[in-house]
């Protein structure tokens, strides 16, 4: 898409930019390269706003726009179709005035060298306007009002026949910003009068101790404490790996599949003598992991872990023979269970894309398991909600190992199932999660 640079500047302009980047060239919006040029503007806020609301509701704004325009659009407009999805989506779920969400998005199509739809987006949009609960009422009636893409959603009704409309309810709102302290080096105190001065209201969470969530959510750099390493971006439900491992000083543990390595710092900051293997496959993550770490006073490869970049899959080229006696497998999953917090994984993945890596995950399972001494427990963890990569997996496991069994855990969070332990998203402000704790046998 051919734009002038200034008007790239436009968060309107650059939220259409990031919307090309997801569903054209299936980027993730961490990797959206118009939104992080205006990652410290005003414009740059609203830019992900509208960015994060369109995807979120993509499926429901694309039939409004549907019964909006007399005729289709060719595919070379689709920039003036997704024009109109900003529009409809800031009349209709942001309230925002009509000069603003009609008038400003009409003059967008200017920018855009196609001055012949200015008048187009305005019409479409006044018509929003004028049919608005008629229109909704018909919505009501269809499954685009769920905004899921159609084979996620028969999966989460074949999955949790009971609760599917809440799950597809909580994956569509906006995500609350928790954080976790760091008790190694936060003064708390200190703190929290900085983040009551800096206009922060604060809370903390009944299951996850560390965690404290912050409102309003706000970018990292204007957190108080989180340059000084006190405090990381952390849901309360990743939070609980740490007390599912309960690393314990001297112990030999493993942290598979860890980066960014916010679990990897939790382990770290409970209990930093522990003999920390810290591996991902890719070396630009490993990268970030030690970034991270070093940020939170957390000394790497000659000082409290070792961090690889290795597949896990392959422990002959990385592997010295020395048994841990704890493994932690946050494994690659769907990230079905962190939709709110990142939309755009309704419309990159796939269920083609889930078969490989439910094969993966038992490869991981399987390729790992050797490494346990016996009497060792391994965390299993996902960020997922569909049982085929959860509760599935490890039943599968468990009765391929005759040495391996399921831990009971006795905990408060989360809902017990025959393989593990699911946190549904949104249940308790958290993510959505799934743990189990495997034992080797003696």
């Amino acid at each position: 898409m051919k734009i002038k640079q200034k008007a790239r500047q436009n968060p309107r302009i650059a939220a259409l930019l990031a919307l090309a980047e997801v569903l054209d060239e299936h980027k993730s919006l961490a990797d959206c390269l118009s939104l992080a040029a205006l990652r410290a503007s005003r414009d740059g806020a609203l830019a992900r706003h509208l960015t994060y609301g369109v995807l979120r509701w993509l499926t429901a704004l694309e039939w409004l726009a549907a019964q909006l325009f007399s005729k289709p659009l060719k595919s070379r407009d689709r920039d003036i179709r997704r024009l109109v999805l900003l529009g409809l989506q800031q009349l209709w779920h942001d309230h925002t005035a009509s000069h603003a969400a009609i008038n400003e998005t009409a003059e967008c199509a200017r920018l855009l060298g196609k001055p012949w739809a200015v008048g187009l987006v305005n019409a479409v949009l006044r018509r929003f306007q004028r049919e608005q609960h008629a229109l909704l009422e018909r919505l009501e009636q269809r499954d685009e009002r769920f905004a899921h893409p159609r084979w996620l959603l028969n999966e989460i009704k074949q999955d949790w026949p009971d609760s599917w409309q809440q799950i597809l309810d909580a994956n569509n709102r906006q995500a609350p910003l928790w954080m976790r302290i760091n008790r190694r080096r936060a003064d708390e105190a200190i703190l929290h009068e900085q983040l009551r001065d800096a206009g922060f209201e604060t809370v903390g969470h009944p299951f996850a101790k560390d965690a404290i969530c912050l409102t309003p959510a706000a970018a990292v750099m204007r957190i108080p404490g989180f340059e000084k390493g006190w405090l990381s971006v952390q849901d309360p439900a990743a939070q609980l790996a740490r007390d599912l491992i309960n690393p314990q000083s001297s112990e030999r543990i493993l942290d598979a599949c860890a980066a960014p390595g916010g679990k990897t710092a939790h382990l770290l900051e409970s209990c930093p003598d522990i003999d920390l293997v810290v591996l991902d496959r890719k070396a630009g993550r490993v990268a970030q992991i030690d970034q991270n770490l070093e940020r939170l006073g957390l000394p790497v490869n000659g000082g409290i872990a070792e961090t690889r970049a290795a597949d896990a899959t392959s422990p002959k080229d990385w592997w010295n023979g020395k048994a841990f006696s704890k493994i932690l497998l946050d494994a690659p999953c769907s990230a079905t269970g962190v939709i709110r917090r990142h939309p755009e994984i309704k419309w990159l993945r796939s269920g083609k894309q889930v078969d490989a890596v439910v094969q993966t995950q038992a490869e991981l399972l399987a390729a790992l398991w050797p490494l346990l001494q016996p009497g060792g427990v391994l965390v299993y963890a996902t960020c997922s909600i569909l049982k085929r990569e959860n509760e599935f997996q490890v039943q599968g496991f468990i009765e391929q190992h005759a040495d391996a069994e399921l831990v009971k855990t006795t905990v408060d969070w989360g809902t017990a199932l025959a393989g593990g332990r699911q946190i549904m998203p949104g249940e308790a402000q958290m993510d959505g999660f799934f743990y189990a704790v495997l034992r080797k046998a003696a």
